[in-house]
C-alpha cells in the first residue's frame, strides 16, 4: 500500500510534511498533471489544488485525499509549528518564500522521504513497469533492420522513440544513448551525426515509459565481424550479468552485488575499465531508489523493487559494450 499520513510523518519525524515534487504527488494521488502542493497531517493528506482543476482532481484522485483550494494553503500552515519539506526538490528562493509568508512556521528540511516508499512497487507500478520493458525490447529486436550504411546515431535515436510511440508507449524514459564505432567507448555518449559504417561496433540504451513508468535496457550490435577479444568480454559480460541477476533478491546487499560483478571481471582481467555503477532502480523516474555501487550507500533489496543490471567495460579511443536488463526482486 502506499503510504498513510501516519507513515509519512513518521519518516519525516516532524509533526506535518509539505509535498512538492510532482512526481511524488503523482505517486500518494494518483493525479498526473502538476497538481499542487500536498499536505500531511496526523489526521489526513490535504492536496492543495488550483481551483480551474478541482472537478476533474476529485473525479481522479486516490481514495482518502482530500482535495482543497489552493488558496487555503496559507490557513492549514498557520496552524503547524514545525513542517518537513523535500529538501533535495525545494530551490532556496521557494524557502525563503515559505519563511517570510509563515514566520511561525520552522521549515525542516527531510530528504528522501516518499522516495523511500517508492522503492517497494505496487501492483499496478509493477504492471506498467513490465509493459515499459517488453516495449523496450521490441524496440531493441528492431534495431538491426535500421542498422543501414550511413544512418546517423541521431537519425536512429529518432527512430526509436517513434518506434516506442507506435507500440504504445507514453515516450521515451531518457534521451537514448546510440553510439557507433569508437563512441561506443564513452558510457553516457550523446547521439552525433556520425554516420554508421560497415563494421562499426553499435551499443544502444533506451528505455519506452509507459504510464508514467520508465523502462532501461542496453544492447550491443555489430555491422561486420567481431574481433576476438570483442567476442570474449561480450561473452563475459553476458555471464556476468547472468550471474547478478540470479543473485538479485530481496536482502542482497547493493554492496554485495556490485562486488560480484566487480569479482568476476577482475578474473577475466578487464575490471578497471568497469567504470560505473552495477545498475541502480527504476520506477516513475529512471534513477531512483538504490545505486549498485560500493561507492554508494549500502541498502538491502527490496521485495517488488526494480532494478537493472548493467555490466560494461569501455576503452577510451577504442570501443566498449554494456549489456543491460531490468530485475523484479523477489
Amino acid at each position: 500500500m502506499r503510504p498513510t499520513c501516519s507513515a509519512l510523518l513518521r519518516q519525516s519525524k516532524t509533526p506535518a510534511f509539505l509535498v512538492t515534487e510532482p512526481l511524488n504527488i503523482r505517486y500518494l494521488t494518483g493525479i498526473y498533471r502538476d497538481a499542487g502542493v500536498l499536505l500531511a497531517t496526523p489526521s489526513k493528506l490535504l492536496l492543495f489544488a488550483d481551483p480551474r482543476f478541482h472537478s476533474g482532481v476529485e473525479r481522479q484522485v486516490r481514495k482518502g485525499i482530500v482535495v482543497r483550494d489552493a488558496a487555503e494553503l496559507p490557513r492549514f500552515l498557520r496552524k503547524v509549528r514545525r513542517c518537513g519539506f523535500e529538501a533535495n526538490r525545494v530551490d532556496v528562493g521557494r524557502l525563503e518564500s515559505w519563511e517570510r509568508s509563515f514566520p511561525s512556521v520552522t521549515f525542516v528540511p527531510r530528504m528522501d522521504v516518499v522516495e523511500s516508499f517508492r522503492r517497494q512497487k505496487e501492483a499496478d507500478e509493477l504492471a506498467a513497469l513490465r509493459r515499459a520493458r517488453r516495449i523496450t525490447k521490441i524496440i531493441l529486436q528492431r534495431v538491426p533492420s535500421a542498422l543501414y550504411p550511413g544512418v546517423r546515431e541521431r537519425d536512429l535515436a529518432r527512430t526509436m522513440k517513434v518506434w516506442a510511440l507506435e507500440l504504445g508507449a507514453d515516450d521515451l524514459s531518457f534521451d537514448p544513448i546510440v553510439a557507433f564505432g569508437s563512441n561506443t567507448s564513452s558510457p553516457h555518449h550523446v547521439p552525433t551525426l556520425r554516420a554508421l559504417r560497415r563494421g562499426h561496433l553499435v551499443q544502444i540504451d533506451v528505455g519506452a515509459r509507459v504510464d508514467g513508468y520508465c523502462g532501461d535496457m542496453s544492447a550491443v550490435y555489430c555491422t561486420g565481424t567481431l574481433t576476438a577479444e570483442q567476442r570474449r568480454v561480450l561473452a563475459v559480460l553476458k555471464s556476468v550479468q547472468r550471474r547478478a541477476m540470479h543473485a538479485a533478491h530481496a536482502g542482497v546487499t547493493t554492496h554485495a552485488l556490485d562486488r560480484l560483478a566487480r569479482d568476476l571481471l577482475r578474473e577475466k582481467g578487464i575490471e578497471e575499465a568497469f567504470c560505473h555503477s552495477l545498475g541502480h532502480g527504476v520506477g516513475l523516474e529512471i534513477h531512483e531508489g538504490v545505486t549498485l555501487s560500493q561507492k554508494r550507500k549500502e541498502e538491502q533489496l527490496l521485495r517488488n523493487e526494480v532494478i537493472t543490471i548493467e555490466p560494461g567495460v569501455y576503452f577510451p579511443g577504442k570501443w566498449g559494450m554494456r549489456v543491460e536488463d531490468m530485475v523484479f526482486v523477489r
